[in-house]
């Protein structure tokens, strides 16, 4: 970019792999923006459908960049980032949708308090069957200093979050580069453990549900909970009073991520394995023993069933 030439107050990062399906619409929704000062970084990470043909449609204001081969989703995002010359950065999956006031909404919160680092809002998701749910509604999440809380289960969804981009620089990284599921889960922690978290309390996304989705394809798997693991033991390295200060906060996290291996054991049928990874939790929650005694009789896939029923296919892909 010249140096006489006025930088956008607002990149927005958009990694893309075969994305061609949603991506108009997507891009769309960020020209709909009441908020004009932005520029979109596209970082293609070696998709073979026609997203490049897409993306370049759009005009200069779309930046448009390639990998030779696919990479992890921490890396790819790291690489757009270097192409960012915004004061703000924010994330738009390819198959979200904006509504149109959502950067001018967040942005002016950002104006309000220097301490804050991260601007989120509420979401609805859909699915191609038109069912919907609202991500908070009048259940509203915490704000301010979260670490805590965001440790303890991260309720942040990428697509509404923009970030002051100083926060990035007492950071010991960007993107973990290892990660390719909760790549933006450590980030948002690592920036909350010294920063405010503003919230939004307005529907400005719109966060699209099916089975193509790397959520959908691979939560309660393994490579899921081993990156969680990671994540755990990484954060313990960077702050050492992290045991003492969040002691209660960590042993949710421990407790979710054998949940989760639980949960991928008892869907692989290997329910004895399964039960090995709730024991140590079972006299201090009562739902895990339930699901211990309920694993000993029925397939996961009655759980799933009856999860489904319970929740009327609203979750579901």
């Amino acid at each position: 970019m010249e140096n006489n030439q006025k930088k956008p107050s607002v990149s927005i990062i958009m990694n893309g792999l075969n994305c061609a399906e949603y991506l108009g619409e997507a891009i769309n929704s960020v020209f709909n923006q009441t908020y004009k000062d932005w520029e979109i970084i596209f970082w293609d990470n070696a998709s073979t459908d026609n997203s490049a043909e897409i993306a370049k449609s759009y005009g200069k204001k779309v930046k448009y960049f390639r990998s030779e081969k696919t990479y992890s989703l921490g890396k790819a995002r790291n690489l757009a980032l270097e192409k960012a010359a915004g004061e703000y950065i924010a994330f738009l999956d390819c198959d979200d949708i904006w509504l149109p006031e959502k950067l001018e909404k967040q942005i002016q919160i950002f104006i309000n308090d220097s301490k804050i680092g991260i601007v989120f809002s509420d979401a609805v998701y859909f699915n191609k069957k038109g069912k919907t749910f609202q991500l908070y509604g009048k259940k509203k999440p915490p704000e301010g200093y979260i670490f805590g809380q965001l440790f303890k289960k991260n309720f942040l969804c990428l697509s509404t979050v923009v970030v002051k981009r100083g926060t990035f620089s007492g950071l010991n990284e960007w993107f973990d580069s290892r990660f390719n599921y909760i790549e933006d889960t450590d980030l948002f922690l690592r920036i909350a453990y010294r920063w405010k978290l503003a919230y939004v309390d307005d529907v400005l996304v719109k966060y699209r549900m099916h089975e193509g989705s790397l959520t959908s394809k691979h939560y309660l798997s393994f490579p899921f909970s081993k990156e969680k693991e990671i994540l755990v033991k990484k954060l313990l390295g960077l702050y050492p009073n992290l045991t003492k200060e969040y002691s209660c906060e960590l042993k949710a996290m421990q407790t979710r991520i054998s949940y989760e291996k639980f949960a991928s054991y008892w869907k692989n049928g290997e329910g004895k394995k399964a039960r090995q990874e709730l024991k140590p939790f079972l006299k201090s929650d009562k739902k895990l023993l339930l699901l211990y005694i309920f694993s000993c009789f029925f397939p996961f896939s009655f759980y799933v069933f009856l999860l489904r029923t319970y929740i009327k296919g609203v979750y579901s892909p």
